[in-house]
């Protein structure tokens, strides 16, 4: 059986492609989900793709990938910038994290230039819009093929 990646998102991110397509790009969340799908299938391992707006739902997740994943791709959102109990989370994880955001959250907004979750994410990748999922994929199978 292959490797399992789960990818999960935070909130605002089900509006893509109609949510300041300035800043996020038009692609929508269906077709970063595409995007993922085929770039895990083309490496080998498989995606577990999921959005939530919800921070206790993306907690649970997290913590449900200590045994069923074996690694982690997460755009935690506005949720980067305020959730402690997010970061606790990952940290518990033994599974290699890359945190991905679709803007360069250091250009925006000076209160977007902190991230508790990077604090607890082995990667950060930000600004390549929907590349920056595709870039993680490879970077998480790349690890995971090395620590076999």
């Amino acid at each position: 059986m292959s490797a399992l990646i789960y990818v999960l998102n935070g909130p605002n991110l089900n509006l893509l492609g109609s949510r300041e397509p300035e800043i996020y790009g038009t692609g929508t969340l269906d077709d970063l989900e595409t995007l993922c799908s085929e770039t895990a299938e083309g490496l080998g391992v498989g995606v577990d793709f999921r959005q939530s707006n919800i921070e206790g739902e993306l907690i649970s997740w997290v913590q449900e990938a200590r045994t069923r994943a074996a690694g982690l791709i997460i755009n935690p959102a506005g949720y980067s910038h305020t959730s402690i109990a997010l970061m606790d989370a990952i940290q518990a994880l033994d599974i290699p994290v890359i945190e991905v955001h679709l803007s360069n959250i250091h250009k925006r907004e000076s209160f977007r230039h902190h991230s508790y979750v990077s604090r607890a994410a082995d990667g950060v990748i930000c600004g390549l819009g929907f590349a920056g999922y595709r870039l993680a994929l490879i970077a998480l199978s790349d690890i995971l093929e090395e620590d076999q």
